[in-house]
């Protein structure tokens, strides 16, 4: 049974991260694909090899078990080890179909034995389509956004087929200039996009097929939007309850009276300051604050009092304060 370097069909490196596995892969899977090779029996064995290579790498349990056992993996199952109960599978291109073992020359002996037959559907191979990957962006919004939804128009960098190498990543051997062998390029794109009501830092936005574009004519993964919210000069967002301060002057907060409250969409809100309200004294508006995005209702709004002092007094209201001080044992000074 033959050992194979999986890093080396690969050419990453062994520590190589999961992205650069994945990187490795989508570059040659395009340039080893049937349909791009159609007849080619070598570049069908190399696309074998590729995606049997990925199977494991790309799995982190199986890669484990991979890098454990290394080239000594016919000791851990010793000699005698046969693979028993073979079964061929059809693979289908645009040019017709061919069968191959995946015991045989195609798939190693060393992958069937430690984690068993690749995947199947109805019988057949499920390497030919494979789904383009997820893409995230990041996109901020206002307070009053979150708090009241609504649709955005959006820039984003949708990757498409490179025109020059049609995604095969090169161009007569050699590495393809316009996508430099990434066989896709960005191109920016205008997006309508619905704000839900609620939405929070990290909250994210599907935009169904906009990510990369698949491989052998899988789908287009999707665009994630990811939101982070402004900070706000008046509303301060803790969860789903807003805080707000406000100015209220010193008469109205010792004899009582009311004060307007508003709202991120605009509104105002009628608040009722009792007699002797002390500076930075909590309202709660129950249900006045942010929608919950998953749930119905809304958090609550917290009115935070801010006491104003008056100024430029008249010799009138000073008389009036000198005599509430006396009145209050409070010395005063000329």
């Amino acid at each position: 049974m033959d050992y194979k370097d999986y890093y080396k069909i690969l050419g990453v490196a062994r520590g190589a991260s999961t992205d650069d596995i994945k990187k490795a892969f989508r570059k040659l899977a395009r340039k080893y694909h049937p349909d791009v090779n159609p007849g080619d029996r070598k570049a069908e064995e190399r696309f074998k090899e590729i995606n049997e290579a990925y199977e494991v790498l790309s799995d982190p349990d199986k890669r484990r078990k991979y890098d454990t056992l290394g080239p000594n993996w016919q000791e851990q199952f010793g000699p005698n080890f046969s693979g028993a109960g073979r079964r061929s599978y059809q693979y289908g291109t645009r040019g017709g179909s061919f069968d191959f073992d995946p015991m045989g020359p195609g798939f190693s002996d060393f992958f069937e034995a430690l984690f068993g037959r690749g995947s199947t559907t109805s019988g057949r191979t499920n390497m030919r389509r494979r789904a383009g990957d997820n893409i995230e962006q990041p996109v901020e919004v206002t307070v009053q956004e979150a708090f009241s939804g609504g649709v955005r128009t959006f820039n984003v960098q949708s990757p498409e087929v490179c025109p020059t190498c049609q995604g095969v990543g090169e161009v007569n051997g050699k590495i393809c200039p316009t996508c430099n062998g990434q066989g896709a390029v960005p191109r920016s794109k205008r997006l309508q996009v619905k704000i839900p009501p609620g939405v929070d830092n990290g909250s994210k936005i599907r935009v169904a097929g906009e990510g990369q574009p698949g491989i052998g004519g899988g789908p287009r993964g999707d665009l994630f939007l990811v939101i982070s919210v402004k900070p706000d000069s008046v509303f301060e967002r803790k969860g789903d309850d807003l805080y707000i301060d406000i100015d209220v002057e010193l008469v109205k907060a010792m004899l009582g009276g009311e004060v307007t409250v508003p709202t991120p969409d605009g509104r105002k809100l009628i608040l009722t300051i009792p007699p002797e309200t002390q500076n930075s004294r909590l309202f709660r508006l129950a249900g006045k604050g942010m929608p919950r995005l998953r749930n119905e209702g809304h958090g609550n709004l917290f009115a935070r009092v801010r006491v104003v002092l008056p100024m430029h007094l008249s010799a009138d209201e000073r008389a009036l304060f000198e005599k509430l001080a006396r009145s209050r044992g409070v010395e005063v000074h000329p």
